[in-house]
């Protein structure tokens, strides 16, 4: 119920950082969030912050909603983390970026999600969830890549 993927990106861990930590820019990499905006009164990215994602589900739709997210995670240069939240507030899944200056001068950015556990966790997991992180794990790489492509392009 939790998986990771890592990649190296020719950008400083700030420059990364400040790019995944701006969660108005998320639908430039996710392949399922198309737009994000801070909301209950936050601005920015601070620990304790709330946005909200609006979700295309499994990329393509039909099924299209906003998702309340709070931020979990958040060190300048370092780390960004949020959990989605469900009905009545319930944490359903947790998302994490940590960002680590790389020898190169470069960063080694791993992008991970771990479902809480629960126990309608652990059927739906059962069933399908190995379908999901394969799914997960795929748009994790996916969104990596775009952000190493945001962070190299020529400013």
């Amino acid at each position: 119920m939790k998986d990771s993927v890592t990649l190296h990106m020719d950008a400083t861990p700030q420059q990364v950082w400040d790019v995944v930590s701006d969660i108005t820019r998320t639908g430039e990499w996710s392949p399922e969030t198309f737009e994000a905006r801070w909301t209950r009164g936050s601005t920015g990215p601070e620990l304790g912050a709330w946005f909200k994602g609006h979700v295309r589900r499994s990329g393509k739709g039909p099924v299209v909603y906003w998702s309340l997210c709070q931020v979990t995670a958040c060190e300048p240069g370092r780390e960004f983390g949020f959990t989605v939240l469900g009905p009545g507030g319930r944490r359903i899944n947790n998302w994490h970026y940590l960002v680590e200056p790389a020898a190169d001068g470069g960063a080694d950015v791993t992008e991970s999600f771990r479902m809480e556990p629960s126990a309608a966790t652990r059927v739906y997991w059962l069933l399908a969830g190995w379908l999901r992180g394969r799914y997960n794990r795929r748009n994790m790489t996916a969104s990596l890549e775009r952000i190493a492509s945001i962070v190299t392009a020529p400013h």
